[in-house]
């Protein structure tokens, strides 16, 4: 009787181990049965994929706003971009497909692979990033083990293609597990970057008081306007909007699917600001000098002397939070093809993001970099959202058809697979965007992302409904 017991316990938990270890395709509905991701699973998800280098730079790289602006921007900027995430978030756990495959109803079967080739560079590209500070970090190691040039100086391009190297093998055994990687690694680097940014915080008020931290000032010439700040922060926010429901689909209650992320995503990204300005003010208050490219955890780390373990500490972050990263970019492809598997084409992103890391290390500037992709995320992603939200949520009274989904000359067909006013809003939104993005009202103040994902939503709406009615009449 025990042993029965005991072989149907086993054989339960077996169960359980091939359905985490289960890749769906992008357009593949994820039945209820096997949805295993809880609210607090989707709580450490996202704020493991927010507490990272990359969201530790944007806080050093906003610092030219003051302490004020830049914590004032990250308390009103990401909020609003978190409650997109959160309604994607939400469409992922109704109709249980990728964020992709939810771009099919309003661009199109064949038109949303536009949308997937940018979702797929900007996850590539954010893995970039993240990992290009860690690899940061292993040339000042690899400078104290062999004296090897590190990053920046003369001959310090043979640690850094060594260091990207490494980070490419590990990133590659970091989603070899596919779903179950994203459960261990954001745990992981949730410590490990929250034990880190502690540490940091400590230091800095240790040798500087408060007062002097939030009454510095950059010179002119260093200052970021508000609405620059607010771009930037909402692009690096809205980036992960298109990411969520290849993890939201996996849930079991619409709590865990819209508040969970909420909650996880707001808290972490403001507090990691919070650490990035607190640490280059400080560099600047030690040092007198106000250099945003060594706005990096590495470059700062390093200057403060805090030696190999701090170092070592972002490199395991970079990889724990690529996971979430490349998981997104891996999936999105699989919404072109199912020619290829879903976790063969997460390895195939991960090594596509080796090979774009060399780009950064021959580039002048890391910050002129990264600063140039969020203007390119700010601009793609801006113009989409407004109609991926507009088309489910007003157009389409949260009724999607999953059998249509991949039906040729179906509901989501259009012309040729392709819907031409989507598009042709898509693109409009993109020339407002460029229109106004160095207007004085917005670089000053409310940034153009925002303004152009309510144009594009309500632009969208408006021939969306007229269509409409034109059928109805005929």
């Amino acid at each position: 009787m025990e042993a029965n017991e005991d072989k149907q316990l086993y054989n339960k938990k077996e169960i359980k181990l091939d359905e985490e270890s289960v890749e769906y395709y992008a357009t593949e509905s994820v039945p209820r049965g096997q949805r295993n991701m809880g609210f607090w699973d989707m709580v450490f998800l996202w704020v493991g994929a927010n507490t990272n280098n990359a969201s530790w730079y944007l806080g050093g790289s906003v610092a030219g706003a003051a302490f004020g602006g830049a914590i004032l921007v990250g308390l009103i900027a990401n909020p609003i971009a978190y409650v997109i995430l959160a309604l994607i978030g939400y469409m992922g756990y109704k109709i249980g497909v990728s964020t992709m495959a939810l771009t099919r109803p309003a661009f199109g079967i064949k038109g949303s692979g536009l949308p997937t080739i940018l979702n797929t560079l900007v996850f590539a590209g954010w893995t970039v990033v993240n990992t290009f500070i860690a690899v940061i970090s292993m040339s000042f190691i690899l400078h104290d083990l062999f004296g090897w040039p590190t990053y920046g100086e003369s001959g310090g391009a043979k640690s850094m293609i060594l260091g990207i190297f490494i980070m490419t093998v590990l990133n590659l055994l970091a989603v070899s597990l596919g779903r179950k990687s994203v459960k261990i690694a954001e745990r992981i680097g949730f410590v490990v970057v929250l034990a880190l940014g502690i540490l940091v915080t400590i230091i800095v008020f240790q040798e500087h008081s408060f007062s002097d931290v939030i009454s510095w000032r950059p010179s002119p010439e260093n200052a970021m306007p508000i609405g620059i700040a607010v771009d930037t922060m909402a692009a690096f926010s809205l980036a992960w909007v298109l990411g969520i429901a290849e993890f939201t689909r996996y849930t079991r209650t619409p709590k865990a699917a819209t508040v969970a992320p909420l909650l996880g995503a707001t808290s972490s990204l403001v507090w990691f600001i919070f650490v990035g300005v607190v640490a280059t003010i400080g560099m600047v208050l030690s040092t007198g000098e106000f250099n945003p490219d060594n706005a990096d955890p590495s470059s700062l780390v390093s200057g403060m002397g805090l030696g190999w373990i701090a170092l070592l500490l972002i490199i395991v972050a970079s990889v724990t939070t690529n996971v979430v990263n490349l998981t997104a970019a891996g999936i999105s492809i699989t919404n072109m093809t199912k020619k290829i598997q879903p976790l063969h084409s997460i390895w195939a992103v991960t090594i596509l993001s080796g090979i774009l890391m060399l780009v950064p290390l021959y580039m002048n500037s890391f910050l002129d970099t990264f600063m140039g992709f969020l203007n390119f995320v700010g601009m793609a992603l801006s113009a989409l959202l407004g109609i991926l939200v507009a088309d489910y949520f007003f157009i389409r009274k949260r009724q999607y058809d999953v059998a249509s989904l991949e039906k040729e000359g179906g509901l989501y067909w259009y012309y040729k697979g392709v819907n031409l006013k989507a598009i042709l809003v898509w693109v409009v939104g993109v020339i407002f965007y460029l229109s106004i993005m160095k207007l004085p009202l917005f670089t000053d103040y409310i940034g153009a992302v925002y303004p152009t994902i309510l144009l594009t939503a309500v632009m969208y709406g408006i021939v969306s409904l007229t269509e409409r009615k034109e059928k109805y009449s005929t």
